[in-house]
C-alpha cells in the first residue's frame, strides 16, 4: 500500500557532514572530526587529524595529530612536523623550486618533513615539477635566457617561458576574446597563460607547437584581423608576414613553413579563384561500374595546446552533434545526396563531451594518376568573421569572402576568465556547418568545383547550463550554376506569355463577335483579362510540368554526374510559378463555373396532339371539342437526363486520385522525389532518407496525374464509350427518340443546337410502336435523322442574328416573369398559365424558326472553315441570317464539364500540388484533392438544376 517510492537526493544536497550513500542512495552521516570526500561518495578526516582505519563511506577512525607534529602526510595516515608551515588543508608546503620529501628511500617515514631545494645549476638544470614532488630538467627557455633555472629580471617570465629582455620579442599580446553576438568583450584565462608565450616561442625559436597553439588562439577569437590589434590573430598576422624567409609549404603560397594555414589570403576576389579555378581531380558518377559515390573526407586534428592528434576520417559523425546511428552519420558523404540534420543539444551536455577544443584542418582524398593518395585542402567560410568591410562573409557574391581553413565545433576554453577549472561564462558553437559541393558548369564527366564548408558560430551565456539548449544543425548541399537554366525559363516564359496575349486576343475577338457587340468597353478588358489568366496559367503550367519532368529524368537517370538539383533556396521561383499558375487557373475555373451556371436553354417539343379530345369550358357550362394534349414527361425526361449529364467528365474523378496515391504511396514513386541520386522505388527504414525535393515531388506527382489521366481518356474513348455507354451520344439519340430539341445560348448571339425531331413524327406512343420505329430506323426504311434532308448532322454551333436574339428576349422575359410592372401582371391564381402560354410560346417560336417559318429571322447551314476550327472563332457575322454550323462532334459539351476537361483536369493537378508543397503529404493533399471536386461537382449540379428550371420552365421538383 506505501509503494515503492523513495526520495530524491543527490551527493550536492549532503553538505560537509554528511556523504552520499550509494548503496542507500541516499546522505549519510560523517563520524566526529570528519567531513564529505571530494567526490562526495565518503567521509574523509578533517584539517589537522590523521586516518587510523578506512573501510569507505563512514567506517573511517581519525585520530588528532599532536602538537609537536601538526602537519598529516600527503596520504593522510600520519602525522609528521612541518618546518615550513602548512597547507590550507594541514599538510606541509615547501618554497617555489623546493620539492617535499615524507619517507626516506626505503619508505620509513620522518620525524619531520624535508624540503629540498633543486639544483638550477649547469650541471644538472633542474627545477621542482608542478605537483612539487620531484626535481626535473627546466625548460628550455630558461636556460637559454639565463643559463639556469631561475627566470629574474630583466628576464620575462611569461606563460612558464622564459625569455631574455634583449630578444626581439613580438609585440605585447592582448588575451581578450570578443563575442560579437553578445557583446561581450573578456579576458581570457587561457589566453592570459598562453598567448604571450606562444607567440613568443613561435616567433624566436619557431616552436612547431607553440606556433600550433598560437594559430587555434586566432581560430577561437574567429580568425578576426585588424591592422591595429595585437590581439591573437594580429601576432599570428605579424609572424607570418615577418617569416617569408622561412618559405612554403607543398608550393601552396599561404601556407607558411613552421605555422599552420589559417587563411587564403586577403586579395579582392581570391575566392572565386580558390572556388572555381580548378575543378577537383575527380569524376563522379551514379551508376555503371566505375561509379563513385563517396566523398573521403580526412581531417587533420590539434588540440588547444597544439600538439597533432590524429588523422580522422569524418565518416562516424565526426563533425554531427546530433546523434544518430551509424549508417545514417555515414550518408552524409554519399555523392550526390543531400543531407539534413538537426536537433537541439543541452549546454551540460555539450560542457561534457567538449571539455577542450578540437581543432579540424579539413582535405578530400583523392588518387592520384599515379596512384598514389592526395589530399585537396577544402576552405571554410566563417560567417562570424569579421575582417573589414571589404569583406562581409555573408551572401552570394565570393569576391567579398575571406576564406579560411581551421575550425572547431565547441569552444569551451577561451571564455573562462579567471580558473581554468571552473565552468567558462561563454561557449562557442558551431551550431550551423554546411559542406557545398558545386558542379563545373557544363561538365557532362562529373567533374565539381573545390568543397567549400560553411561554418557559424552561436556565443552562449553560460547561466544555467541543465536548463539552456543550442539548436544545431549540419548538412552537405549540392548544387551548380543555374543562372542557364533560369534564362532558359525566362525565355520560355517570355516567348509563351506573348503568344498567351496573341492568343487571348484572338479569343476576345471571337467573344465580341458572339455577343453581338463591336464596341470595345470595360467589359471587354475584363474578358480580356479572364481569357489571358486562363493562358497564362497553362504556359506556368507548362513550364513547370516541363521543369519538374526534366530534373526528374535528368538527374535520376544520370550516369555521370551533369546536372545537380536546385538548392531549396532556389526552388522559390519555380513555387512561385505554381502559386502563380493555380491562382490564374483556380479563375479560369470560376470564369467557367459561372458561364456554365448562367446558360440560356430550352427544350423544342416537336410532337403535335393526336385527335381532340371533349372538354368542358369553365363557366359556360359547355363541353366543347379540343386538340388532345401533348404530354410533358418526354421534356422533363430529357430535362433529368441534362442535368445528369452536367458534370460527367472524360475521367472518373475518385480512380484518378485512388491511382496516383496507390502510385505514389504504395508502389514507391513518391521516393523518386528524394534528394538522393538513387532511382529505386524503395528505400530502407534503418537508412537515411534524404531531404524532399519541391521540385521533384511536383515532378512526379504531375507526370502521374496525366499520365493517369491520358490512359483513362484512351480508355472512355477508345473501349468504355464505345462498347459499354457514352453518355454524350446518347443524350442526342434521347432527344431524337423524343421528338425534343435542345436550344443553348452559350453567348448574347452563339450557343449550339441538338436536332431531336423524331423522323417518325411523333414519339409520344407505345411500347410496340415504339419498337416498329426503331426496326424501320434500323432497316433504313425512314428518312435520316439529320436537320437537312439526307443527312445525318444532328448537333451545330449557331450564330444567330441580333433581330433572332432580341425576339428571343422579348419571349424571355414573359418566360422567367422577371420583368415589368407587378401591376401588369395578373393575380397569382393566373400566374402558372402565363408562363404556360409563354412557354408554348417560345416553343412555337423556336419550332417555326428552325423550320424557316420565319424568313426575316432565317438562317442557313454550312461548314466551318478549318481555320475557325482552330481557332475557335467565326469570320461571318449573322447580319440578316443566322448560321448554323455543321458539328462532327459534340460541341455542346463545351457547357458541360464534358467539354472542359483540360481546364479541370489541370486544376486538379494544381490544387494537388499546392496543398502538397505546403504540406509535404501526398495522403493529405489527395483527400482534399477529392473533397474540392465533389464540393464544386456539388455546387455544379446544384445550381445548374435551379438555371435549368428557370429557363426551361421545368419544374425543378421534377429535377431528380
Amino acid at each position: 500500500a506505501r509503494g515503492f517510492s523513495l526520495p530524491l537526493q543527490r551527493p550536492g544536497d549532503c553538505g560537509d557532514t554528511r556523504y552520499f550513500d550509494i548503496s542507500r542512495l541516499a546522505c549519510g552521516p560523517c563520524g566526529a572530526h570528519q567531513r564529505q570526500s571530494a567526490g562526495g561518495s565518503s567521509c574523509v578526516c578533517q584539517t589537522g587529524y590523521r586516518t587510523v582505519s578506512s573501510n569507505g563511506g563512514s567506517s573511517i577512525i581519525c585520530e588528532k595529530c599532536p602538537e609537536n607534529k601538526s602537519g598529516v602526510t600527503q596520504d593522510g595516515w600520519n602525522c609528521i612536523t612541518c618546518p615550513k608551515g602548512l597547507t590550507s588543508e594541514g599538510k606541509c608546503k615547501c618554497l617555489h623550486n623546493e620539492i617535499l620529501v615524507e619517507r626516506s628511500i626505503d619508505g620509513i617515514l620522518l620525524n619531520e618533513a624535508l624540503c629540498i631545494l633543486c639544483n638550477g645549476s649547469e650541471k644538472s638544470f633542474s627545477a621542482s615539477d608542478v605537483s612539487g614532488n620531484r626535481c626535473v630538467r627546466c625548460e628550455q627557455t630558461f636556460i637559454n635566457a639565463s643559463k639556469s633555472c631561475d627566470c629574474s629580471s630583466p628576464n620575462i617570465l611569461t606563460g612558464g617561458l622564459c625569455f631574455s629582455a634583449s630578444d626581439n620579442l613580438p609585440p605585447k599580446g592582448v588575451a581578450t576574446v570578443h563575442f560579437g553576438q553578445l557583446g561581450i568583450t573578456l579576458t581570457s584565462a587561457w589566453f592570459l597563460k598562453n598567448l604571450q608565450s606562444s607567440a613568443s616561442a613561435c616567433w624566436l625559436y619557431s616552436n612547431l607547437t607553440a606556433c600550433q597553439a598560437l594559430g587555434n588562439m586566432c581560430v577561437m577569437n574567429m580568425n578576426s584581423l585588424s591592422s591595429s590589434s595585437t590581439d591573437a590573430c594580429g601576432l599570428f598576422q605579424y609572424i607570418y608576414v615577418n617569416t617569408a624567409r622561412l618559405g612554403i609549404v607543398h608550393s601552396i603560397a599561404f601556407w607558411r613553413h613552421n605555422l599552420p594555414w589559417l587563411y587564403y589570403g586577403d586579395q579582392p576576389g581570391l575566392a572565386s579563384q580558390v572556388l572555381e579555378a580548378n575543378h577537383f581531380p575527380t569524376v563522379f558518377s551514379f551508376k555503371g561500374t566505375d561509379k563513385d559515390v563517396k566523398l573521403q573526407f580526412i581531417a587533420a586534428s590539434f588540440d588547444a595546446a597544439g600538439n597533432f592528434l590524429k588523422w580522422q576520417n569524418l565518416e562516424g559523425g565526426i563533425l554531427q552533434l546530433c546523434p544518430d546511428t551509424q549508417t545514417k552519420l555515414n550518408a552524409a558523404y554519399a555523392f550526390g545526396t543531400t543531407y539534413e540534420q538537426s536537433c537541439k543539444i543541452s549546454v551540460s551536455k555539450i560542457l561534457l563531451d567538449f571539455p577542450n577544443p578540437i581543432f579540424y584542418d579539413l582535405f578530400l582524398e583523392y588518387n592520384g594518376d599515379n596512384g598514389q593518395q592526395n589530399l585537396w585542402a577544402v576552405p571554410v567560410l566563417n560567417l562570424n568573421l569579421q575582417y573589414s568591410e571589404m569583406f562581409v562573409n555573408q551572401g552570394s557574391n565570393m569576391n567579398n569572402w575571406l576564406l579560411t581553413r581551421r575550425f572547431f565545433l565547441v569552444d569551451a576554453l577561451s571564455g573562462k576568465e579567471n580558473d581554468l577549472g571552473k565552468l567558462p561564462r561563454v561557449i562557442r558553437i558551431a551550431s550551423k556547418i554546411t559542406i557545398s559541393i558545386r558542379l563545373v558548369s557544363h561538365t557532362q564527366r562529373g567533374m565539381i568545383y573545390p568543397p567549400l564548408i560553411t561554418v557559424a558560430y552561436t556565443d552562449v551565456l553560460v547561466q544555467n547550463p541543465e536548463t539552456q539548449s543550442v539548436m544545431v544543425s549540419f548538412s552537405v548541399s549540392y548544387e551548380m550554376n543555374q543562372s542557364e537554366a533560369q534564362i532558359q525559363t525566362d525565355i520560355a516564359l517570355g516567348v509563351l506569355g506573348g503568344l498567351a496575349v496573341l492568343w487571348s486576343l484572338l479569343k476576345t475577338a471571337g467573344w465580341k463577335r458572339r455577343t453581338g457587340s463591336s464596341i470595345i468597353d470595360l467589359q471587354t478588358v475584363f474578358k480580356f483579362l479572364l481569357f489571358y489568366a486562363g493562358d497564362l496559367a497553362n504556359v506556368f503550367f507548362i513550364i513547370t510540368v516541363g521543369t519538374g519532368i526534366y530534373w526528374l529524368v535528368f538527374f535520376k537517370a544520370q550516369q555521370f554526374v551533369s546536372v545537380l538539383l536546385p538548392l531549396p533556396s532556389q526552388e522559390e521561383e519555380f513555387v512561385t510559378y505554381i502559386a502563380c499558375a493555380f491562382s490564374l487557373k483556380a479563375l479560369q475555373f470560376l470564369q467557367l463555373l459561372v458561364s456554365q451556371l448562367t446558360i440560356d436553354i430550352f427544350f423544342i417539343d416537336w410532337e403535335r396532339p393526336k385527335g381532340k379530345v371533349l372538354k368542358a369550358v369553365e363557366g359556360e357550362g359547355v363541353i366543347k371539342s379540343a386538340a388532345a394534349p401533348v404530354s410533358i414527361w418526354r421534356t422533363y425526361f430529357i430535362a433529368n437526363e441534362w442535368n445528369e449529364i452536367q458534370t460527367v467528365r472524360k475521367i472518373n474523378p475518385l480512380f484518378q486520385v485512388l491511382a496516383v496515391l496507390f502510385f505514389l504511396e504504395v508502389v514507391g514513386f513518391s521516393n523518386l522525389a528524394l534528394m538522393d541520386s538513387s532511382s529505386s522505388l524503395s528505400r530502407s527504414s534503418e537508412g537515411y532518407i534524404a531531404p524532399w525535393s519541391r521540385i521533384l515531388r511536383f515532378g512526379v506527382s504531375a507526370a502521374l496525374w496525366l499520365a493517369i489521366a491520358f490512359l483513362q481518356i484512351i480508355f472512355f474513348s477508345v473501349i468504355y464509350e464505345r462498347f459499354v455507354e457514352d453518355k454524350i451520344s446518347q443524350f442526342v439519340d434521347l432527344c431524337c427518340m423524343s421528338n425534343i430539341s435542345v436550344f443553348l445560348l452559350s453567348h448574347s448571339c452563339f450557343g449550339y443546337y441538338i436536332h431531336g425531331r423524331s423522323v417518325h413524327g411523333h414519339a409520344d406512343t407505345n411500347m410496340e410502336e415504339m419498337n416498329m420505329n426503331l426496326k424501320r430506323e434500323a432497316e433504313n426504311l425512314c428518312s435520316q435523322r439529320g436537320l437537312l434532308p439526307n443527312t445525318d448532322g444532328q448537333t451545330f454551333q449557331i450564330s444567330i442574328s441580333r433581330k433572332m436574339r432580341l425576339h428571343y428576349d422579348r419571349i424571355h422575359e414573359s418566360l422567367t416573369r422577371k420583368r415589368g410592372p407587378a401591376r401588369l401582371l395578373d393575380s397569382s391564381a393566373n400566374t402558372f398559365e402565363q408562363s404556360t402560354r409563354a412557354y408554348n410560346t417560345m416553343n412555337k417560336f423556336l419550332s417555326s424558326f428552325i423550320d424557316h417559318v420565319h424568313k426575316e429571322m432565317d438562317y442557313i447551314v454550312k461548314d466551318k472553315l478549318l481555320l475557325e476550327r482552330i481557332l475557335g472563332m467565326e469570320f461571318m457575322e449573322p447580319m440578316e441570317k443566322s448560321i448554323f454550323y455543321n458539328d462532327e462532334g459534340h460541341s455542346f459539351s463545351d457547357v458541360l464539364y464534358y467539354g472542359n476537361e483540360t481546364t479541370l483536369l489541370i486544376f486538379d493537378i494544381l490544387f494537388f500540388s499546392i496543398v502538397d508543397l505546403a504540406s509535404q503529404s501526398f495522403v493529405l493533399a489527395a483527400i482534399l484533392t477529392y473533397l474540392q471536386q465533389e464540393i464544386f461537382r456539388f455546387i455544379r449540379n446544384t445550381l445548374g438544376q435551379k438555371n435549368l428550371a428557370s429557363k426551361t420552365l421545368v419544374d425543378e421538383r421534377f429535377l431528380i
